[in-house]
């Protein structure tokens, strides 16, 4: 059974603070009302009951003297509570607040003769009182509240609002944005204490700021250290091809190919760091290039194609992220390796142990790969990033049945029938 979530709103800290400020605003102005509605009552109440008792007393000794009695008094009045009549005949006195004939009104009774003399006091006028007393405590709770509220929710709207800036600008360091900054212009009065805000966000600013300058200072050094063996390496090269042939010459000959692979992805590596690219957008049939790259590593790679499209796309780019992604395959995993292609989606599948879980969890890291397989973990990063600057986006996972599993999905696209040509380039 699926869990209702509660609205996304709720989860805001200015809301939690607005209903804790109505919250504690309600209780207090409950407990203040309450006290003073219990002191405005107990003296308008006492006061009646004074008069009342006083009354009674002038009606008994009336009574006893055999004069008349005191308007609304009387012995066995029809009206009386029973409760207060019951008290009454049993020797004691005692008031009630009760209703006689459609008014409000304080009774005394107390014993006479073994009778019931009772008197009362009318108490429409304070019972009018302590009901526009409490009226007024709960009119004027509202507004207290309304008032509170509103300033507590102003106050802390402008701590959100510093803390939500706050956030972004985490989370546009995080997609890459290096020059992101929070700037909180209290963060920056060396004078004034800062606030926790303050605090935070000049500490965000700062770890920026030395990420920034330690990111810049390594593709700096990438991109002198790619440039300065890139001289030497294509002399080394022209001079190995002017080795004599033979078995050493061939080992050579291969190690400064790979040497100069490497160079060249270190290079390429820091033109993507540095976000200097730029692409080269046309119209490509998607199925050919997926062959012609899968071509290029031999009878080993299959191509399967499912629904034909024209992609927009770079193509230089575009070949050199399928490149990468069935290189990695037929080097760390193992044979049949199956190149897919439906649509905009191209998925390159190799049926090996699959990917480690670093890979999973954290993405494709340079110069780290499994200790049992050889290589520099340089493709996986370059098809990364050239995925990002042609806009399509690259997953990695592991199959379900076994093997490492690589999906590119492309932006949009024009779908096409089979007989469509692919566009020159």
């Amino acid at each position: 059974m699926r869990t209702r979530l509660l609205p996304s709103w709720t989860a805001s800290l200015t809301w939690k603070a607005a209903l804790f400020i109505a919250v504690m605003c309600c209780v207090l102005a409950a407990l203040l009302g309450g006290l003073v509605h219990a002191s405005v009552t107990h003296q308008t109440v006492g006061q009646v009951r004074d008069k009342a008792l006083t009354r009674l007393s002038d009606t008994v000794e009336a009574y006893e003297a055999g004069e008349p009695l005191p308007w609304r008094s009387g012995v066995d009045p029809p009206d009386l509570p029973p409760s207060l009549r019951a008290l009454a005949l049993k020797g004691q006195r005692g008031t009630m607040v009760a209703d006689r004939g459609g008014r409000t009104v304080m009774w005394a009774a107390g014993p006479a003769d073994g009778k019931a003399i009772a008197t009362a006091v009318d108490y429409s006028q304070s019972a009018k009182i302590i009901t526009g007393l409490d009226q007024s405590i709960l009119a004027s709770s509202v507004l207290a509240i309304s008032a509170t509220l509103l300033v507590g929710a102003f106050a802390v709207t402008r701590v959100t609002r510093r803390l939500q800036k706050a956030a972004l600008v985490a989370g546009r360091i995080s997609a890459g944005d290096l020059d992101a900054r929070v700037n909180d212009p209290r963060a920056k009065r060396p004078r004034r204490r800062q606030d926790e805000v303050a605090t935070l966000s000049g500490a965000l600013d700062t770890m920026a700021s030395s990420l920034q300058t330690k990111l810049e200072g390594e593709q700096r050094f990438t991109a002198d250290v790619a440039h300065e063996l890139r001289t030497p390496l294509t002399g080394l090269h022209a001079a190995a091809e002017l080795l004599p042939p033979g078995r050493p010459s061939e080992l050579v000959q291969d190690r400064v190919r790979a040497l100069r692979a490497l160079t060249e992805d270190l290079l390429e590596i820091s033109r993507l760091d540095a976000g200097s690219e730029t692409v080269d957008l046309a119209f490509h049939v998607l199925p050919p290039i997926a062959e012609r790259v899968a071509r290029a590593w031999g009878t080993e790679t299959e191509v399967r194609v499912g629904r034909a499209a024209r992609v927009e796309s770079d193509k230089r780019r575009l070949e050199r992220v399928v490149g990468n992604l069935v290189g990695n395959a037929h080097k760390h995993g193992r044979a049949p390796v199956v190149v897919s292609v439906d649509g905009p989606v191209v998925t390159v599948r190799d049926h090996g142990d699959g990917y480690p879980e670093y890979l999973l969890a954290h993405g494709p890291q340079r110069f780290r790969t499994n200790a049992e397989t050889k290589g520099h973990g340089l493709g996986l990063t370059i098809a990364v990033g050239q995925a990002a600057v042609i806009g399509a986006e690259l997953v990695f996972r592991n199959a379900e049945d076994g093997g490492a599993e690589a999906r590119l999905t492309l932006p949009e696209y024009v779908s096409f029938d089979d007989t469509a040509t692919e566009s020159a380039t």
